[in-house]
């Protein structure tokens, strides 16, 4: 059991941005075909980020660069914990540590373009946390436990107990992937009105280490979509894979047929589709349960 843990974990580790990079160039090149372009090569991603890791080293300041390293650090913590099969609920609230050191790092280099990126970030946070916290609540009211192994063993697979769950987590999912219309921090495309929002002071291998913690952290919450749909049969793999993948599709379509809407819009939807979506599910599980 341990050995298997470490093994997953390591996994996690070492293939997770290779996965991700992989699935953000296909990104673009499904992207760039929807908008009648050519797009680039899917392994423009990697060479991205091989070009970031190789300019020269530049901070604003050291405290800066501590808060950068401490978000990637924690990123990885929450992944290694998720994929190794422990606490949902403590991958959740490492997720929203590592989200207040990004925080941190953009608020102390004194930028404008930072500080109007941090608190369009914060409103992103806000309006994605009760939803987040809900479906590890949700886990545990459907399976009767936090424990991703424990859940991934179940006899059928959470999304029979959590549609409403779902339909909730797959909504913040177009937030915390940074697309339209919920692209409000920051964005993927180079000419939005904030520049980059809350990573605008991040240059070179400062940059390169945020490129690589969303990687590691879009692997996570791909992990949990499939999660939802894992059960004792492996052929529920399959099934989860092909719902990461339609998942992601759809993500794309989203991002391309979507105008970005204001904060107080982002935040109204946001919590409206927690309450309807989930607290509905919420409502049935508590009676079927009683």
């Amino acid at each position: 059991m341990i050995s298997s843990r470490v093994i997953t974990a390591v996994c996690y580790l070492l293939f997770a941005p290779f996965i991700i990079g992989l699935l953000d160039g296909f990104d673009r090149k499904i992207s760039a075909r929807m908008q009648g372009r050519k797009g680039p090569s899917v392994l423009q991603p990697f060479y991205d980020l091989k070009k970031l890791f190789e300019k020269e080293f530049l901070t604003a300041n050291k405290i800066q660069l501590l808060m950068i390293r401490s978000y990637l650090f924690f990123i990885m913590l929450s992944g290694v914990i998720f994929f190794a099969g422990f606490d949902i609920l403590l991958v959740v609230f490492s997720l929203s540590t590592a989200a207040m050191f990004l925080i941190l790092a953009s608020t102390s280099t004194h930028s404008p373009y930072s500080a109007q990126g941090t608190h369009r970030e914060l409103v992103q946070i806000m309006s994605c946390e009760p939803m987040e916290l809900l479906v590890a609540v949700g886990f545990y009211l459907a399976m009767g436990t936090f424990n991703v192994n424990e859940i991934a063993q179940g006899q059928m697979s959470p999304i029979t107990f959590l549609p409403g769950f779902f339909v909730g987590f797959v909504f913040i999912l177009t937030i915390k992937f940074r697309k339209s219309p919920f692209d409000i921090a920051t964005s993927h495309h180079a000419h939005q009105e904030v520049i980059k929002g809350v990573t605008s002071e991040m240059v070179g291998k400062e940059y390169g280490m945020v490129t690589l913690a969303e990687w590691y952290e879009n692997a996570i919450l791909l992990g949990i979509v499939g999660l939802f749909f894992i059960n004792s049969n492996p052929v529920s793999i399959v099934a989860a894979i092909v719902a990461i993948l339609v998942v992601w599709f759809l993500e794309i379509l989203i991002d391309n047929t979507s105008a970005r809407v204001k904060w107080q819009l982002m935040l109204k939807l946001a919590w409206g589709v927690t309450i309807v979506a989930a607290g509905m599910n919420l409502f049935l599980l508590e009676i079927i349960r009683g």
